[in-house]
């Protein structure tokens, strides 16, 4: 136990009473020679908010204290939520007034203003902000003669942001721009900050995806010293390394990869054995050779902590000298990996495994297009072109669909939501938007990573080294229980739901494949699911229904893997001493805590990105019908998903032919009159009227309702915004009255593997 663990524990004690520093010191025996250290580390928990002072100088954890610590979410109306850090906590709302010159994200100290009562979510004030989380802000620029604004692209940041004539930086009406804050927002006066860089106008090309990465911060350049590192590395490798490894450049070895795929970091073999048994050979490019521990590299890796696909480029963790040069498996050339060989019988048990450092040199780079083209479609071309490595790939098909019987059989989930693949011209526009298909070659690499990753994470579990495991806590029971709720008054059950086993919702999922309402019982099941993460203790993977599991196979673009890799190679050399041990258990818990944070980031950036080009594209088709499926309904209205992916919202303020009143419980809107219901799952037909590119929404009219006229459009709500706000009472047009209920959980994105296009609940 840490020092700061022992002070944390001491505070949590039942018998605790806030103490001055100087008792502190006399009550815990800190001796004089360590009293500057103890200070520090006191310092340390105090910035971080997991001690609070108070105004008499006393310290105490701030859960015995009656506070909340925790990140401030926004919302454009002025109010928001504080998130704790406390995950059993639920969020806790912040009116207009309690908010105290907070902005979003910033990391807070709050005190309740009132408790849950009657089904109402408890309400904070917010009385110390610990971290601004926004020291930039990405926006667009307006003008006037003696001043100008920023309205920031977030939405989530209520408040434009004040900009004195002298701090314009000769930025103009209209263009993106990235704003420095010089002054905090305070109760009833804005932030005031200063141009630091235009990024050229709103309707330029490029301008809008630049707009993004400057939002979510992302970094497109590497540091000086990084890349004065990168190109020192040699792009051959030295045939010293080559003669220290197991050299296995004589097996049929491939890839197999997305089309645009420049970052090989995993390739595969198969052989069937004499016994019947299967050898699978997973190869996973050896990037911890190349970018060693607090190296320039590791410190960006580690910052960065994932690669991140947004619609028209990659921002990679590492420089493209490593992440698509020596370190990507590219094709007949020599590269250093990782190796895990796994023997597994016909029912799919992994019954023996080794691990060792590798050279390999891949027969090819195999597309998932052609390897399925092969596969199910017999193309003669390319049977032809591959015709020495036809019997492997059936094999892998082989090999694949028992492993995922396995899987399916002890309750590993997978759900079906579609997922787009957006095609865009030369200059960025988008000009296809389409559904990602997933193939049997999407299938073959998905479970061999599956069953690789599980391996790692079993094998180090015992070796009780630190480690990074991939975790998905069981969902929490009241979130089961209402879902159970749901699915009866549909007729189904789930048994068991106080404790449920993944296998039950799989099956579940199986019932209802094809019906009615899979949609509306897919969504409520996700949504019902606790949010995989990474963490230094092995909590077991509930939606895959794995004891153990981690990521292990995409060391160039996850530093999770990074780092595994490292303590691999480090164990196969011998036993940690006791400070090393020390020193990777506090480390493994940094990087598990940056990883998480940073892959959400990356996926909102990917989001962000994917819904700013859907709106665009569904810019040029105003006035065009679709048949689409009601995916999600609010208090507000129904969210439309169309065959493409795309998302829209139908208002119930649009909606005249009845007054709907939403059913939290079901789901549904309800006409009071004629009793019609829109659940989710309903197929309806809808025509666009309206898009609006910078709120990321897209307007959508039912066909049968259609006597709304353009000239009465009202200001696009984002989902966020809508979901958010408890008490939205949907305003319908003329004499009409509508009835909202509670606010209605965010839908949550099915995509977890940007590589696979896996959409089980990890990836």
């Amino acid at each position: 136990m840490t020092q700061s663990e022992k002070i944390l524990a001491f505070m949590r004690e039942d018998a605790y009473k806030p103490l001055l520093l100087e008792e502190l010191i006399m009550v815990l025996a800190v001796p004089k020679e360590d009293t500057g250290k103890f200070l520090a580390i006191i310092e340390e928990l105090e910035a971080d908010g997991r001690i609070i002072k108070t105004k008499k100088n006393r310290y105490g954890v701030p859960e015995r204290m009656g506070l909340i610590v925790g990140r401030y979410q926004g919302n454009e109306k002025g109010f928001g939520f504080i998130i704790p850090d406390d995950t059993t906590m639920a969020d806790v709302f912040v009116p207009v007034e309690g908010v105290n010159g907070a902005m979003h994200g910033d990391r807070v100290i709050a005190r309740f203003m009132r408790a849950i009562i009657e089904g109402k979510r408890a309400e904070g004030e917010i009385i110390r902000i610990l971290n601004r989380a926004n020291h930039t802000v990405v926006g667009t620029f307006e003008s006037s003669i003696n001043f100008g604004f920023v309205v920031p692209d977030d939405k989530k940041i209520s408040n434009d942001i004040f900009i004195p004539k002298n701090e314009f930086n000769h930025a103009k009406t209209g263009e993106k721009v990235v704003v420095e804050i010089t002054r905090w927002p305070e109760p009833r006066r804005n932030p005031e900050g200063r141009i630091i860089e235009v990024l050229g106008h709103k309707d330029d090309p490029g301008t809008d995806i630049v707009s993004v990465i400057k939002q979510f911060k992302l970094n497109e350049d590497f540091p000086e010293d990084v890349i004065k590192q990168a190109e020192q590395i040699p792009q051959v490798v030295p045939e010293e390394e080559i003669k220290r490894r197991r050299d296995l450049r004589h097996l049929n070895i491939v890839t197999i990869d997305g089309e645009d795929a420049k970052d090989l970091d995993d390739a595969v073999s198969v052989e069937k054995l004499d016994n019947g048994n299967y050898m699978l050979g997973v190869h996973i490019a050896d990037v911890s050779h190349y970018v060693t521990e607090n190296s320039p590299l590791d410190k960006e890796a580690f910052k960065r902590a994932t690669s991140v696909y947004l619609v028209d480029r990659v921002i990679p963790m590492l420089p493209r000298q490593l992440s698509n040069g020596i370190c990507s498996l590219n094709p007949q050339v020599d590269r250093l990996t990782l190796s895990v060989f796994m023997e597994i019988d016909p029912h799919g048990k992994v019954v023996e495994y080794e691990i060792f450092e590798s050279v390999i040199k891949t027969k090819e780079r195999m597309t998932y297009k052609d390897v399925t083209a092969i596969l199910e479609d017999n193309d003669p071309e390319l049977l032809e072109r591959y015709k020495d490595l036809i019997p492997d790939f059936k094999l892998m098909k082989e090999l694949a669909l028992i492993l995922r019987q396995k899987r399916t059989e002890r309750g590993s989930i997978d759900f079906d939501f579609p997922e787009a693949k957006i095609i865009l011209d030369e200059n960025g526009k988008p000009i296809d938007v389409k559904k990602y298909e997933i193939t049997i070659s999407n299938k073959i690499i998905e479970e061999f990573m599956l069953a690789c990753n599980e391996t790692i994470a079993e094998h180090i579990y015992w070796t009780n080294a630190p480690f990074i495991y991939r975790v998905h806590e069981e969902p929490d029971p009241e979130k089961i229980e209402n879902f159970n709720t749901l699915i009866y008054n549909l007729g189904y059950h789930l048994k068991g739901s106080a404790k449920i086993h993944p296998k039950a919702l799989q099956q579940l999922l199986d019932k209802i494949k094809g019906k009615k309402e899979e949609r509306i019982i897919s969504t409520v099941m996700l949504r019902s699911l606790m949010k995989a993460k990474y963490s230094h203790e092995n909590l077991g993977h509930f939606g895959l229904a794995a004891k153990y599991y981690c990521h292990f196979t995409s060391p160039i673009r996850r530093y999770p893997d990074l780092v595994i890799h490292r303590i691999i190679k480090e164990l196969s050399k011998g036993v940690l001493s006791e400070k090393r041990e020390e020193y990777l258990n506090q480390f493994v818990q940094a990087a598990a805590k940056q990883s998480s944070e940073m892959e959400i980031v990356a996926q909102e950036a990917e989001r962000e990105t994917e819904d700013l080009k859907k709106a665009e594209y569904m810019q040029d088709r105003i006035g065009e019908i679709y048949s689409g499926v009601i995916s999600s309904v609010t208090s507000f209205g129904m969210f439309v998903e169309l065959d493409n992916t795309i998302e829209g919202l139908v208002r119930i303020s649009s909606m005249e032919d009845d007054y709907y009143i939403y059913d939290d419980k079901h789901y549904s809107l309800i006409g009071e009159n004629k009793k019609k219901i829109y659940k989710i799952g309903d197929e309806v037909t809808v025509k666009v009227i309206k898009t609006d590119i910078a709120a990321r929404q897209i307007d959508f009219v039912l066909v049968e309702d259609d006597s709304f006229e353009d000239d009465e459009l009202y200001e696009p709500l984002s989902l966020e915004e809508a979901e958010q706000d408890m008490d939205i009472i949907a305003k319908p047009k003329k004499t009409k009255k509508s009835v909202a209920g509670k606010k209605s959980k965010a839908k949550e994105n099915g995509k977890e593997n940007e590589k696979t296009g896996n959409n089980s609940v990890d990836g």
